[in-house]
């Protein structure tokens, strides 16, 4: 009850304001210059107050909403997914000088065999008017002296209840490279003692750097299935940004033939 009696009082004192300065505007050109001169200070002062918020709520309000799950995925999904990372603020952002098996958060680990770790992730705030996930993910790579280097995913257990071979598994990433390089994406799905793997190379030249796995071509066992992650594999990454600016994944099944 104290909060709607505050909320009216609130409106209430707006709309006093609001009518003052409609009345003051109309009387204008007839106010006494003494009069003018203390109206024109508080007009300025109130101006500055106002753009300021204007700007930082347009900025706001312009931005992806954090925890955001919206992405458009196909006809006949049935899972759907975009990490923590790229939907909401971890807890610790970044991480220079990354050793193999670093975590970021509880679903991102980099694996390399560098001797001399030269790499930093860090989460970036999207702002880009066509960007639908809140946050990015950036990887600076400089000196690199090792023969592999990946991001592991891990896939969540809903993304594996009803998984069958007549699953199509899509992965959707919205990346940018400072210059050209070669990346893969591998899933990995363990069933039992063993591990199917499926490799697509993300076709960073065309305007969608979409793949899909087809569970058809594989082997799984889909009564033992335990876990699954993907490998995004970066070839020759050394002197090079890579900003995965969104990365979603969804699972339908194939089109009946």
């Amino acid at each position: 009850m104290a909060g709607l009696r505050k909320t009216f009082l609130g409106r209430l004192v707006n709309r006093s304001e609001l009518s003052r300065w409609r009345s003051r505007a109309r009387r204008v050109a007839e106010a006494p210059l003494s009069e003018l001169r203390g109206q024109r200070t508080q007009a300025r002062e109130l101006r500055a107050q106002l753009d300021q918020l204007i700007h930082v709520a347009d900025s706001r309000l312009g931005l992806p909403a954090i925890g955001s799950t919206a992405f458009p995925v196909p006809h006949g999904t049935d899972w759907s997914w975009r990490p923590q990372a790229w939907r909401g603020p971890l807890a610790r952002p970044g991480l220079t000088a990354v050793a193999s098996g670093e975590q970021l958060g509880e679903e991102l680990t980099l694996f390399h065999d560098c001797k001399t770790s030269e790499l930093t992730l860090r989460q970036l705030r999207n702002l880009r008017a066509s960007d639908l996930a809140p946050y990015a993910l950036r990887m600076d790579v400089f000196g690199f002296d090792g023969s592999f280097l990946s991001l592991v995913v891990n896939l969540p257990e809903a993304g594996l209840k009803g998984l069958t071979r007549n699953h199509l598994i899509r992965l959707d990433p919205m990346v940018q490279v400072e210059k050209p390089l070669e990346i893969f994406a591998r899933l990995n799905i363990k069933h039992g003692p063993n591990t199917e793997q499926l490799v697509r190379e993300l076709p960073l030249h065309e305007s969608e750097h979409m793949v899909e796995f087809d569970l058809a071509y594989s082997n799984i066992n889909e009564k033992r299935i335990e876990r699954a992650w993907v490998d995004l594999i970066f070839e020759s990454p050394q002197m090079n940004e890579v900003t995965l600016r969104d990365l979603t994944f969804s699972r339908r099944p194939r089109a009946a033939l």
